[in-house]
């Protein structure tokens, strides 16, 4: 059995999908959402619980815009949860995509033909892994942080770990109780969907770095010893060449929107979060938990940065490996 059979491009995110199937966000059909209870979880989980905490903590701006510290400490999470909950949306509209993408990988012109391709893609893939669990670490923390900070209030007022207006009195026994489960839920909910949708984007663009790396290494395997071997190889390069671009316009058509929204949201959301830590004592509690909260959105913003130049520096490799093998053979 060949290597390009034995390997398994999915079981690398394996975990992903696994996160994104407990906040509802992957059926377990092959496409889209099917009538089943999967697909009244998701309608819970989405719009009741992620989408429920967003519409509270947007319907308190409307009391609080008039109070410029108020309104910066609701909305750059109001803003964070915001973008998510579109980004959610386009997720689910292209979830038919994303999947007919995953099941690409499954066919064997996608696979390393050789130990030494194996080889090549490993360390992209290792890269790819420490960057999805260092980002859930840092979201993971931030959100425990963020959860426990009001229990730590040591004031007699009752505090929510997210400023939202509700259509009761949220500060008597159980409605306080209940309400600050509901936003915790809502918080770790909003965690896992924005980490497993962002790593899953920047796993497509490893994806495509390690087809290129592919391809480069069969460019350089071509010799002229044979020509009608050398024909062969340079068909099947420009056959797997048309494979790795449709394979990247079917995922910028699945993520191109999402990226946008989430550079001009990240920009908003790290403004308030500067201005907000300057209202506050960095190194207590309060000053950690956002200082932390900046961590996370920067390491955002960096890893579609890091990635995305990847396929950029992938890209220019095989124009001039191409180039140097035309003028090596002619």
């Amino acid at each position: 059995m060949s290597t390009s059979k034995k390997f398994d491009w999915t079981h690398t995110i394996k975990t992903n999908i696994l996160m994104l199937r407990l906040v509802g966000l992957w059926p377990n059909t092959n496409e889209k959402y099917a009538v089943n209870l999967y697909t009244v979880y998701a309608f819970i989980s989405v719009v009741v619980i992620m989408g429920g905490n967003n519409f509270f903590q947007i319907m308190n701006i409307f009391f609080v815009y008039r109070h410029l510290e108020a309104l910066a400490s609701t909305i750059f999470i109001t803003i964070t949860y915001l973008q998510a909950s579109i980004k959610i949306y386009f997720f689910i509209k292209n979830i038919g995509l994303v999947k007919k993408l995953v099941q690409l990988l499954s066919g064997s012109s996608f696979g390393p033909k050789n130990e030494q391709q194996l080889n090549i893609v490993k360390p992209t893939m290792k890269i790819w892994e420490t960057v999805y669990v260092w980002f859930f670490f840092i979201v993971a923390v931030t959100t425990f942080v963020w959860s426990i900070i009001p229990l730590k209030n040591t004031s007699q007022s009752k505090q929510l770990p997210l400023a939202a207006w509700y259509p009761y009195n949220n500060t008597m026994s159980p409605l306080y109780e209940l309400t600050y489960l509901y936003q915790t839920v809502g918080m770790w909910y909003f965690a896992v969907a924005n980490v497993d949708m962002d790593t899953l984007i920047v796993a497509l663009m490893m994806y495509i770095v390690a087809q290129c790396d592919i391809l480069c290494s069969d460019l350089q395997n071509i010799t002229n010893k044979n020509s009608c071997n050398v024909n062969k190889q340079i068909t099947d390069c420009i056959r797997q060449h048309k494979e790795i671009l449709s394979f990247a316009q079917d995922s910028n058509k699945f993520f191109e929107m999402i990226i946008v929204g989430q550079f001009f949201t990240s920009i908003l959301v790290l403004t308030a979060t500067m201005f907000q830590l300057s209202l506050v004592n960095p190194i207590s509690s309060v000053g950690l938990a956002r200082i932390m909260y900046a961590s996370g959105v920067t390491t955002q913003i960096f890893i579609y940065c890091w990635f995305g130049n990847e396929v950029e520096v992938k890209v220019r490799d095989i124009y001039l490996l191409s180039v140097f093998r035309f003028m090596r053979n002619y």
